[in-house]
């Protein structure tokens, strides 16, 4: 029974002691780039870099922490927004279209499903324009 207590004893500080390596190698939250999120563009690669490229659009301005455009977000693009769905995103998707766009905040809260709540999520996460939103949505 000794040898037993002893042998797990050891199995227990090795992982211990892995726990502790895996800790200190383990990649923290600091950005990998030398520039602010803002800065952030898309080389034809796909790569992310400081200055030269295009502007991140759809689920790749999401993963960056960036607001979409909901005059030209797709519904596959508005239904990975927290709340939204696919089915809301379509209905979006199709009211904008019948409209040619929306003008203001008021013309997305008439989208049937949109809601108070909805739509500050929206207001949140998309921007009414075609110009590349700076700011963080997270």
């Amino acid at each position: 029974m000794a040898r037993r207590t002893a042998a797990l004893a050891v199995v227990a500080l090795g992982v211990m002691g892995l726990g502790a390596v895996v800790r200190s190698r383990w990649p923290d939250s600091a950005s990998a780039l030398d520039c602010p999120p803002d800065l952030v563009r898309l080389r034809a690669d796909g790569v992310a870099t400081c200055g030269e490229g295009d502007w991140p659009t759809g689920a790749r301005a999401l993963a960056l922490g960036r607001r979409l455009d909901l005059n030209v977000a797709t519904a596959e693009e508005l239904a990975l927004l927290p709340g939204v769905g696919a089915s809301l995103a379509r209905s979006l998707v199709e009211a904008r279209e019948v409209a040619g766009g929306f003008g203001s905040w008021e013309a997305v809260d008439e989208v049937p499903g949109v809601g108070a709540a909805r739509l500050k999520t929206l207001q949140t996460a998309t921007v009414l324009g075609a110009a590349p939103d700076t700011g963080a949505v997270w």
